[in-house]
Formats: structure tokens, C-alpha cells, sequence
């Protein structure tokens, strides 16, 4: 019987999720199925991956053949390493030892590279928040002032007219009357004595006889 690890869907409308199952190939996707060796959650981020390991390899061994999706899934998780590394043991080219710490040491790299990636993924999304979070500030400021000046507009349009009074003339100070200056007495004009005038000839001549 010909056998095969796929996946079969679960989960919801829009919201699917799959166990990662041993079937005949002839079973239809959502069928009956051997074994459940496992289950992927491609929801969250990153997918979220369970695998009962030794029965993936086991199944491997025995010729299973995996789907496409299933041996991306098999890959990460190292099962296709650990079925090579056997492999390389069964031909006699090294021992389990050796084996065992080769794929110790493609382990670690694979976690390293994981977690270097998982840091960098951390501050993109970090430096992704604090620019929305930033335009955002932008945004709010900018709605802030047009809302304030709307404000301003309509409490100058409702603001009540102020009739102005009338300018009070303010009283002139009286001015001080101006003291006349007392006039210089004229002193009386003093006529001369007149020089009395001689006598006509004529006095003279009766004075003569």
C-alpha cells in the first residue's frame, strides 16, 4: 500500500488550520487516515509547527512519500537531515556518533539562524510601530490645528457685536485770563511860554508923539 504524509484541513471559514497525517494516497484529502504524527497553524506568526519526530522519520524510512507542504514542514524540523545522516550510517560512510554530531551541529545553525532572524523580523516590526506610531502624532497634530482654527472661525462668527460709545470730549482747560500790563501814564504835555511879541511900529509911533 502506498502511503503518504500530507496534510488534512481543520479549522474554520477563513481560518484554517491542518494536521499533518500518514494516508493512503488513494484517501480522499479529508478521509481516513493511519496515523496523526503531527499538526501546522499557518494563523500565527510564525506558523506554528508540532511533530512527533521519530514516527516522521520512521515513516520516511518505511517510503512514505510527503507532499510538497509536509516536506518544507519535515525540512525545517531536521527530519530530512536526520534520514540523510542515516543514510550515510547504513552505507558505512560514518558512524552514529559521527552522525548524531553532525546533525547536533546543523541543529544549533539552524536555531542561530532562526533566532537571528526571529531579532531582526522584532525590529523591523519595531521600527514599523514607532514610524505608524510617529505619522500618526503627524496626523493628530495636524487635525488638531485645523480643528482649532475651525474654532477660532466660528467663535469670531458667534462673537456678540460691541457697539462703541460716543468719544466724550474731554473738558479744554480754561486757559488763565492774560494780566494786562498797567499803561505807562502820559505825563501832561507842558507848553512852552510863549515869547512875547514885539510891538507893531505903529505903537511905536504913537509912543513917539
Amino acid at each position: 500500500m502506498a502511503t503518504k504524509l500530507r496534510l488534512q484541513r481543520r479549522g474554520r471559514k477563513n481560518y484554517p488550520f491542518y494536521q499533518i497525517i500518514v494516508a493512503d494516497s488513494r484517501a480522499p484529502r479529508d478521509g481516513k487516515y493511519i496515523e496523526r504524527i503531527g499538526s501546522y497553524n499557518p494563523n500565527t506568526h510564525p506558523a506554528t509547527i508540532t511533530l512527533d519526530f521519530d514516527r516522521a522519520l520512521y515513516w520516511l524510512q518505511t517510503g512514505a512519500q510527503p507532499s510538497d507542504t509536509v516536506r518544507n514542514i519535515l525540512s525545517d524540523e531536521g527530519v530530512l537531515m536526520k534520514k540523510h545522516l542515516l543514510g550515510g550510517v547504513t552505507k558505512g560512510a560514518f558512524d552514529e556518533a559521527e552522525a548524531e554530531k553532525r546533525f547536533e551541529a546543523w541543529k544549533n545553525n539552524k536555531q542561530q539562524t532562526t533566532h537571528s532572524l526571529k531579532l531582526k523580523e522584532e525590529e523591523k516590526d519595531r521600527a514599523d510601530a514607532k514610524a505608524r506610531l510617529q505619522a500618526e502624532k503627524e496626523v493628530n497634530k495636524a487635525r488638531a490645528e485645523v480643528l482649532a482654527l475651525r474654532k477660532a472661525e466660528e467663535d469670531a462668527a458667534n462673537a456678540p457685536v460691541v457697539e462703541e460709545a460716543p468719544a466724550v470730549e474731554e473738558p479744554k482747560a480754561e486757559e488763565a485770563p492774560v494780566a494786562e500790563e498797567p499803561k505807562a501814564e502820559e505825563a501832561p504835555a507842558v507848553e512852552e511860554p510863549k515869547a512875547e511879541e514885539a510891538p507893531a511900529a505903529d505903537e511905536k509911533k504913537e509912543s513917539a508923539e
